[in-house]
């Protein structure tokens, strides 16, 4: 700690306590009234009571317009800590999941409910983001540009984020475009899911790519090939080989998908 952060006193080194270290630096960075101020349940009182009680005596304004104080993150049903061993950061997080995937998986909690942290979870969430990347793999979205008041889904999903920030209602939305793209074939209701998902930071990539990466499944195959020599199999009415190669594949983690426009493949 350095030096100039202490100084002497009657009682020895004196320093900034954390409460005023906090409202020293939001000042000093973001101003004297800035929009949102998060911080974990447990800073309600005392910390965030103490730095608006000193900010605003300080200044006479408002210290921030907004409040979002978020759950705790749990790890197999018990609170992280580094006392209990299963503490981790996002860089080991990421060395297993791709960003998106996270930043789905903690979507699809309300910032405010505790958010359970496992490997299961985190599962889970990948296969269901891909679905959403499976409906916009199957039909070219159409290019929108958002007006809150030109679709019930825009509605539906900018109602559930004015409901402090509702994510999990506006995920809800995005899983009932997909169920309409993959049932229609539209279009436009690709273009929306694609826009409205864009919101959140969501399904941006090209769908096809982000299916088929990730992880090390498949690795050596000739993946194309083996669904060039199925098809030929189909062709010449040998089912048998063709099952072959489909169950070969997904042995190894790859799977297979059939459409009158020929065969795509992710990895499962």
């Amino acid at each position: 700690e350095p030096d100039e952060a202490k100084w002497d006193s009657a009682y020895g080194p004196g320093r900034p306590g954390w409460h005023i270290e906090c409202s020293a630096m939001a000042c000093a960075l973001l101003g004297e009234t800035f929009d949102i101020h998060g911080g974990g349940a447990d800073l309600q009182f005392p910390h965030h009571e103490n730095e608006i009680a000193q900010s605003q005596g300080a200044t006479g304004k408002p210290l921030a317009q907004t409040w979002m104080h978020n759950g705790f993150v749990r790890v197999d049903n018990e609170k992280m800590s580094k006392s209990l061993g299963n503490f981790f950061t996002i860089r080991d997080v990421l060395k297993s999941y791709d960003a998106e995937t996270v930043r789905f998986f903690i979507l699809r909690a309300h910032y405010r409910s505790a958010l359970n942290y496992s490997d299961a979870h985190l599962d889970d969430a990948r296969s269901a983001l891909k679905r959403l990347y499976t409906a916009l793999a199957s039909v070219t979205p159409e290019a929108v540009e958002i007006d809150w008041d030109a679709s019930p889904y825009a509605q539906a999903f900018a109602q559930a984020m004015n409901d402090d920030f509702g994510t999990p209602g506006a995920v809800a939305v995005l899983f009932d475009l997909a169920s309409e793209v993959n049932r229609t074939g539209s279009a436009k209701a690709a273009g929306w899911l694609r826009a409205l998902g864009g919101v959140l930071g969501l399904l941006q990539a090209d769908p096809q790519q982000y299916l088929q990466g990730g992880g090390d499944a498949g690795e050596g195959l000739d993946i194309e090939a083996l669904i060039a020599e199925r098809q030929a199999a189909k062709q010449a009415k040998d089912f048998a080989k063709a099952d072959a190669i489909r169950q070969q594949l997904l042995d190894q983690g790859i799977t297979l998908k059939d459409s009158p426009s020929g065969t795509t493949w992710e990895r499962s």
